[in-house]
């Protein structure tokens, strides 16, 4: 399998620390507000590589952190904390908000069919092991203490920038929009591990350290979270492009500090979803959520399809068109499932290999889920049984996720019972009052007498007329049934 690796820029082929085994650590949320379609597409993608890893055999261990407390509105270190800046916004605690939006992500996951992670770690968890990181950097010199809070210095490695190159006034103090000139810093670069109340003293969650009450930064949760559940080696590490610097750069700074040799092999990024106005992101203040997909009748597994056919690696534009013609193809595709006949029997198996090369050649090439959809369509088309497309198709949608063999099987039993309904109402005899209350027992009769008819016992079919006249009942015939009236 070849993964692309955004530390080296380059496709590899894919290994792992120890046999069989993937530790794989994905940047969860910040829970402070709804995840966007954006960051859903990201999230999608990694399931698709979780799912794929273990469709190849590996045990794979996927750990999430949620990030509960730290997370400033710039990803610099400046700004306000984002949880703090939801519970002003909706007048609840921080912790009712990381509570509420916590469950609306994993909502979000679940109706995508994004597998959720073996480990979910939200960071006020962990202040243990934040603490302990700080106290060991300090200890080896890789970190100091100025104005109440703990810096990372990044003098101190010999490299920093390890994703891409930049240029010394790309990050000039006061030069570009957004950046904040922190006076406690000895170099522009470096970055908070710990604030203390003596910066921020409107932080609504603090915790007793040795540098004084405060609160962890964002970047060093991701370290502390991984080691706790997956050791001092990392096989890969996912998130989307904006997190690969300065976060995941900040991470392996102060990891491979702390632990004294490399971290992570491979590291998974996805690339933007942008919409007519560029990228998407909650600053913007309107933003698209899957309910507002759902609420406009969308499938999710229409969307989930949207971000299939195009490749990780590539910005993705959403469109309403786009999205109208991914679910008129996901419907198309199931009903050319649907249409398949489930049946025993042994699954032809030379027929199954052949399939599966294809659709392993689409992913072990840097998980190129577009062919990987295109294969879903040569398994139709093959020239077998329909119990080995079945089999197939429910083997690769196991990691597609597109939930196609149940929304399938929906569509048989919605036909099944579309045509028993047709038929029910194509032999259907209607019993109409006309002009007076409804009368159960007269319209019992008037069944009786068309039954009588049609079983040719007019003698019998005549006097129940007969009765029902004297009761001052009349009968008037129509196409498809009877109308009745009191005089």
């Amino acid at each position: 399998m070849l993964l692309y690796n955004s530390l080296t820029h380059n496709k590899e082929e894919f290994f792992t620390n120890e046999p069989g085994k993937v530790k794989l650590y994905t940047c969860g949320p910040t829970v402070y507000h709804y995840a966007h379609i954006g960051n859903l597409r990201t999230y999608m993608m990694e399931d698709v590589l979780d799912k794929y890893l273990r469709y190849l055999g590996y045990d794979v261990l996927r750990v999430m952190n949620i990030t509960d407390v730290g997370h400033l509105s710039s990803d610099a270190d400046t700004g306000e904390d984002k949880m703090l800046k939801g519970a002003r916004r909706e007048h609840k605690t921080v912790m009712e908000i990381a509570k509420f939006y916590t469950d609306a992500f994993f909502d979000d996951c679940r109706r995508l069919n994004i597998r959720i992670p073996d480990v979910i770690e939200p960071a006020t968890g962990c202040i243990p092991e934040f603490i302990h990181m700080i106290e060991v950097l300090l200890e080896k010199g890789y970190a100091y203490q100025a104005g109440g809070n703990v810096y990372f210095d990044t003098s101190k490695l010999k490299e920093y920038y390890v994703f891409n190159k930049h240029e010394e006034e790309d990050l000039m103090v006061g030069v570009r929009e957004g950046v904040e000139e922190d006076v406690n810093k000895r170099n522009k670069n470096d970055f908070v591990l710990w604030f203390t109340k003596s910066k921020f003293e409107d932080q609504a969650l603090k915790w007793d350290s040795p540098w004084g009450v405060g609160y962890p930064g964002w970047h060093i949760e991701c370290s502390c979270i991984s080691m706790k559940h997956c050791g001092e080696y990392l096989d890969i590490h996912c998130g989307g492009i904006d997190n690969a610097f300065p976060h995941h750069t900040n991470e392996i700074a102060q990891s491979e500090a702390y632990l004294g040799h490399k971290w992570c092999n491979f590291w998974f990024h996805v690339l933007h979803l942008n919409d007519a106005s560029g990228k998407m992101s909650k600053s913007k203040g309107a933003f698209l959520t899957l309910s507002v997909l759902t609420d406009k009748g969308y499938d999710p597994m229409a969307y989930r399809l949207f971000c299939l056919q195009s490749h990780y690696r590539r910005n993705l534009v959403f469109t309403w068109e786009g999205l109208d013609n991914a679910a008129v193809t996901y419907n198309k595709l199931v009903a050319r499932i649907a249409a398949l006949k489930e049946s025993d029997g042994a699954v032809d198996e030379e027929a199954a290999a052949a399939l599966r090369a294809k659709f392993r050649e689409a992913l072990d090439n840097d998980l190129n889920t577009s062919l990987a959809v295109t294969a879903l369509y040569d398994v139709l088309k093959y020239k077998t049984d329909d119990r080995t497309k079945l089999a197939v198709l429910g083997e690769f949608d196991a990691v597609l996720g597109l939930n196609l063999l149940d929304a399938a099987a929906k569509k048989r039993e919605e036909q099944k019972q579309a045509a028993a309904q047709a038929a029910k109402q194509a032999g259907a005899y209607t019993v109409v009052a006309e002009g007076c209350e409804p009368d159960t027992a007269v319209e019992e009769q008037i069944r009786a007498r068309y039954d009588a008819k049609k079983a040719k016992n007019f003698a019998e079919a005549d006097r129940i007329r007969d009765e029902l006249k004297a009761q001052g009942i009349e009968i008037i015939d129509v196409p498809g049934g009877a109308k009745y009236r009191k005089n």
